[in-house]
């Protein structure tokens, strides 16, 4: 039985923390703020309020916090005793540059640290599925690929480059969020028309989104804008959705269509949509 420690009561530290006791393991939760660990005492978690006492002869140290800042200051707050740490293992969602920064300070003061970011909600840590992304030391990596492997669905290695994982679960979150502000604005397209939003669901019933979406970005990323639903045509489109909504807020066709402008100023109106990506994507 391992002694783990997780650092950070929030809705993916708490479910992460009661799905190891589950597997087994002694479980310790820290948190800053002492009133989010009631419910997790009330479980049968051990908690504390003091860092040191939370890492002390801890065999892994998970991190679950808000943004850098937290995380930084967590980290400095590990680093301040003479202590032997376990490794530290980061599924925060954080940026790139001070992921790298954290690793390069963190290895210098002589403890190993992997960033494992997620895509799984509080349900998905519990029940041990969704997708783990993670990077870090090569050697390290591979100590913990099955204890990593055991809490997700699909657990990624992307390699030594300690900011690769930041990367890649911000370019996961901008597809996520870009999805809800074109639900949000594709519904309301649909209410200006009359059509209510639970009614306009049901098109998904008879039209799949998710091969078109796969296969237009799969050519993007490979630079392929070949047409098949040309930039003009497309921006006619979106000129017809802002149009029939009116002074309704917007999340994101108006920015969408902003660019649409720029390429078709460009010349690129004949293009495939995918040239959205073309400063990205593109080739010389």
């Amino acid at each position: 039985m391992s002694r783990v420690a997780f650092l950070g009561a929030g809705l993916i530290g708490s479910a992460f923390a009661a799905a190891e006791r589950e597997r087994g393991h002694d479980v310790v939760v820290w948190n800053r703020s002492a009133s989010k660990l009631g419910a997790l005492a009330a479980q049968g978690i051990s908690v504390s309020t003091e860092l040191a006492d939370a890492v002390r002869d801890a065999d892994r140290i998970h991190l679950a916090l808000a943004a850098d800042e937290a995380v930084d200051a967590v980290c400095m707050g590990l680093t301040a005793g003479s202590r032997s740490l376990a490794a530290v293992i980061d599924h925060s969602t954080t940026s790139p540059a001070g992921t790298r920064a954290r690793a390069e300070r963190l290895a210098a003061a002589g403890v190993s640290f992997f960033h494992a970011p997620v895509f799984m909600s509080p349900k998905a840590c519990r029940e041990g599925t969704g997708c783990m992304v993670g990077a870090g030391p090569a050697a390290l990596a591979s100590t913990l690929a099955p204890t990593l492997a055991r809490m997700t669905g699909d657990y990624w290695y992307l390699g030594e480059a300690p900011d690769a994982a930041a990367v890649m679960k911000l370019f996961g979150n901008a597809i996520l969020i870009g999805i809800s502000g074109a639900m949000a604005d594709a519904y309301a397209v649909a209410k200006a028309g009359g059509i209510e939003p639970a009614r306009a669901f049901e098109l998904f019933q008879h039209f799949d989104p998710g091969p078109s979406m796969k296969a237009r970005g799969g050519r993007m990323a490979a630079g392929d804008f070949a047409t098949s639903f040309a930039l003009a045509m497309a921006r006619k489109d979106v000129g017809l959705m802002v149009d029939a909504v009116g002074n309704a807020p917007l999340a994101v066709l108006p920015g969408i269509a902003a660019r649409m402008e720029s390429l078709l100023e460009a010349g690129e109106g004949e293009r495939d949509l995918a040239v959205l990506a073309r400063a990205s994507c593109g080739r010389p």
